[in-house]
């Protein structure tokens, strides 16, 4: 059984003066325990979709329809202190892309992880608390972390914080967006270590919302790319990575920097841009920017279509 199963979920916002669909019928799975990648460029609707899954702004005030089945519970049926139930304690934490903006500038870290906790603990069992937290993203000196601003505190630390924070309501999926964006290489391999291994010894779940295929590769068993507000591949990470169906993620494949030739070498890249959601037509919105575009591919959008096995991909070419 899946922790977390989204199926055709749709959300509109308000822009332009009218409703505008940002996500458009995305179905996947996280498995109890698993990695599951959400991957695309910016403005592919990735962090949409993960705030639409407790209803966080700003899609707290959007159109959602379908199915956000956590535990076999559809969240977005929920409203009020059901809804708030879904957020932190045994059930789904954030981690978001920018630990500095995501953390207080004002505040001492101590005093912000602590409004992580759950109510009702003593001083000193909440003190006692953050500690092990800070063990467990591999902080040591956990006095005078928590005693530090955010400015005191490098990238990496920083983002163990927010690792630390989003584990202190010991939930069952942790849904990582963008976690390692702002931090150098070596950084954010050990940032995503630290997850695999907190995953490994918790049993929490992961949903990794990335650009970064590398990410993807290395940790991730399955994974969906998203286009334009559509899933247009998935399935098996080996599978998808090492026999791309979709041109957009062979186009995202190609542009992944690689070690051979040992010298300076041009990088593959995907011509244009995705345009914004207000310009997304009624054919597949990746056709302006295909190499195997077909005339019927600005009619009809295409529906996922089974590849072999898990593996899917939305494109008139696999058809062929």
């Amino acid at each position: 059984m899946s922790i977390l199963r989204v199926n055709n979920l749709r959300v509109s916002l308000r822009a332009d003066g009218r409703m505008v669909e940002i996500v458009r019928g995305v179905s996947f799975e996280v498995k109890p325990g698993g990695f599951h990648g959400l991957v695309g460029e910016s403005g592919c609707g990735k962090s949409v979709t993960a705030m639409s899954l407790t209803r966080l702004p700003p899609t707290d005030g959007a159109d959602c329809s379908g199915e956000v089945l956590f535990k076999g519970r559809n969240v977005l049926g929920l409203r009020g202190s059901e809804l708030r139930s879904v957020r932190g304690h045994g059930c789904i934490s954030y981690i978001f892309q920018d630990p500095m903006s995501a953390l207080n500038p004002v505040l001492r870290i101590g005093v912000q992880m602590r409004e992580a906790l759950p109510a009702g603990l003593s001083k000193t069992a909440a003190h006692q608390r953050l500690l092990e937290l800070l063990a467990l993203v591999d902080l040591t000196g956990g006095d005078k972390i928590l005693k530090s601003y955010p400015c005191e505190l490098s990238g990496g630390m920083a983002q163990r914080i927010c690792i630390a924070m989003a584990m202190a309501a010991e939930p069952a999926l942790l849904v990582a967006d963008e976690p390692t964006t702002a931090l150098d290489v070596v950084a954010q391999k050990r940032v995503m270590d630290l997850l695999e291994d907190i995953c490994k010894k918790t049993g929490v779940a992961v949903l990794l919302i990335t650009h970064n295929l590398g990410l993807v590769a290395g940790y991730a068993e399955s994974v969906s790319v998203m286009y334009a507000g559509l899933i247009v591949e998935q399935g098996d990470v080996k599978d998808v990575l090492s026999h791309p169906a979709h041109p957009y993620t062979s186009g995202l494949m190609a542009a992944v920097p690689g070690l051979d030739g040992g010298g300076v070498e041009t990088l593959a890249t995907i011509p244009g841009r995705v345009p914004p959601a207000t310009a997304w037509g009624a054919g597949c919105t990746f056709a302006p920017r295909c190499s195997l575009v077909m005339d019927k591919c600005r009619q009809t959008i295409p529906e996922l279509k089974t590849v072999v096995g898990t593996h899917c991909a939305a494109c008139f070419a696999v058809e062929k």
